[in-house]
């Protein structure tokens, strides 16, 4: 049985109509080419009540892994993690950290990025990643290696 996966676009102006989402059917594709079951992508607006209402939906509707495109940046709008960190019950650095290691392979300014990562009680990984496709194409690679290992052992599997 695959693992269930659901993206959310976090963008003012893809919930708008004004630009197109690019990032999030990108997530989606890799994930369901990795064996993930996985929905389309889902566009809320920027802002930290947007993201956790939007991941408090996708966990409630049974996703094991939840990413997020966008919002995890400097900007004043720029709320993702705050939204996220509301949702979180154990943080996973370890994650975090591998993705803007992995991103500065495409750009310097991967070291800003704030996304987060962690679980939220019994058995849900969440993940943000920036809103670049580039972003999104190596990190959506790094939770392909990892994301299922992790489902395994919230779901009471073995260390190994």
């Amino acid at each position: 049985m695959p693992h269930t996966a659901r993206v959310i676009t976090v963008s003012d102006r893809s919930a708008a109509g004004l630009r197109e989402d690019r990032g999030g059917p990108l997530a989606v594709s890799l994930l369901r080419d990795a064996g993930f079951d996985c929905a389309d992508a889902v566009v809320v607006p920027d802002g930290a009540d947007n993201v956790e209402a939007a991941l408090r939906a996708a966990i409630a509707r049974g996703a094991g892994l939840v990413v997020t495109t966008g919002g995890t940046g400097i900007t004043p709008t720029d709320r993702t993690p705050e939204g996220t960190a509301r949702v979180l019950d154990r943080d996973l650095p370890g994650i975090a950290e591998e993705l803007r290691r992995r991103g500065l392979t495409d750009t310097p300014l991967s070291v800003i990025s704030r996304g987060l990562a962690g679980i939220v009680d019994p058995g849900t990984l969440v993940v943000n990643l920036p809103g670049s496709t580039r972003a999104v194409a190596s990190g959506v690679a790094v939770l392909i290696e990892l994301a299922p290992h992790v489902l395994d052992q919230l779901a009471g599997g073995d260390h190994s």
